[in-house]
C-alpha cells in the first residue's frame, strides 16, 4: 500500500482513481476549492485527516476512515461507496452518507441532515448523531448504544434492530418494516405510524399519539409515558408496565396494562381488547 503523509490537497480530484493508498495526517482544504478528492478509488485507508471540501469519497470500494474530521463544508462526503469502516470521526457535513452498503460506524460524532439515505447493511455503535430524516429508506440496520436527536428519523427503514439506544425524535419509524427495538428510550410525538411488524421490548416510550395505523405491532414489558390516543387503528399485542392516559380505537389484538385513563371507541369495527390487570 502506497503512503501519503502530512500533505495538503485542494485541487479537483486530487487523488482520483487511487488503488491501495494510505493517507495519514493530510488536509483536503485550500483556495483551489477542488471537489471529489478520492473519487473512484479502491482499497483506501485514511487516518487523522481533515476534510473541508465537497464530495471526497464517491464510488470508493474498501474504505477505512479513522480519527478524521469532516467539516460543515464537506458536503455529501460518502456516496455510492461500499465496504466502509468509519471510527472516531466527526461527520459534520450535510448528506454525509448515501446509497452506500456494508458500513461499520463506531465512536462517531455525526451532525448531518439527511444522513444515511438508501443505505444497506449498516452497523453503528457507541455513536452520537444529530440529523433530520436520519437513515431514511435504509435496510439492514444494527445499532447499539447510539444516541440520536432530530426529527423524522428511521422512516421507511426495513430489517433493523436497535439495542441500548436513546432517541429524542419526532415522527420516528413511520412506515418501518420488520424492526426490533430493545432496552431503549424513545422520546417524541407520533411514534411509528403506519409501521409493519415492529416490536418494542423493555423500552421506555415517551410522547403523544404513539403507534397508530400499525400492523403486526408488539410491545413487551414497555413503559409508556405521556401517551394519549395510543394505538389508533392498530393491530397490536402489548404488555405495558405503566398506566396510559388514553387508548383510542385499537383495531385488533390485546393491550394489557396496569391502568388507563380512558378507552375511546367510536365505531364497533375496532375490536382490540384493552385489559386492565388487577
Amino acid at each position: 500500500m502506497n503512503s501519503i503523509e502530512n500533505r495538503s490537497f485542494d485541487e479537483e480530484r486530487a487523488l482520483y482513481g487511487s488503488d491501495g493508498l494510505s493517507v495519514d495526517h493530510c488536509s483536503f482544504d485550500g483556495p483551489a476549492d477542488g471537489e471529489s478528492a478520492l473519487k473512484e478509488s479502491r482499497n483506501i485507508r485514511v487516518t487523522d485527516s481533515f476534510f473541508n471540501l465537497r464530495y471526497p469519497m464517491w464510488h470508493v470500494e474498501n474504505l477505512v476512515v479513522r480519527g478524521c474530521e469532516m467539516t460543515e463544508l464537506c458536503r455529501a462526503a460518502l456516496w455510492y461507496s461500499h465496504n466502509i469502516e468509519i471510527s472516531d470521526t466527526k461527520m459534520h457535513g450535510i448528506k454525509a452518507l448515501r446509497e452506500c452498503s456494508n458500513i461499520r460506524i463506531s465512536g462517531a460524532d455525526i451532525i448531518s441532515p439527511e444522513f444515511g439515505w438508501s443505505c444497506h447493511d449498516i452497523e453503528m455503535a457507541d455513536t452520537k448523531a444529530e440529523s433530520e430524516y436520519f437513515m431514511m429508506r435504509s435496510t439492514g440496520l444494527d445499532f447499539h448504544n447510539v444516541t440520536f436527536s432530530g426529527k423524522y428519523s428511521f422512516q421507511y427503514i426495513e430489517n433493523a434492530s436497535f439495542s441500548n439506544c436513546v432517541f429524542d425524535t419526532k415522527d420516528a419509524f413511520w412506515h418501518a418494516k420488520r424492526v426490533t427495538v430493545t432496552d431503549s428510550v424513545i422520546k417524541g410525538e407520533y411514534l411509528a405510524w403506519y409501521c409493519e411488524d415492529v416490536s418494542f421490548i423493555n423500552c421506555r416510550i415517551i410522547g403523544t399519539q404513539p403507534l397508530c395505523y400499525c400492523k403486526g405491532l408488539k410491545l413487551v414489558d414497555c413503559e409508556m409515558v405521556d401517551a394519549d390516543l395510543a394505538f389508533e387503528r392498530s393491530e397490536v399485542e402489548a404488555k405495558l408496565t405503566a398506566p396510559v392516559i388514553s387508548v383510542k380505537n385499537p383495531l385488533s389484538g390485546r393491550i394489557e396494562l396496569p391502568a388507563v385513563g380512558e378507552v375511546i371507541r367510536d365505531d364497533e369495527m375496532f375490536k382490540g381488547e384493552v385489559v386492565v390487570r388487577q
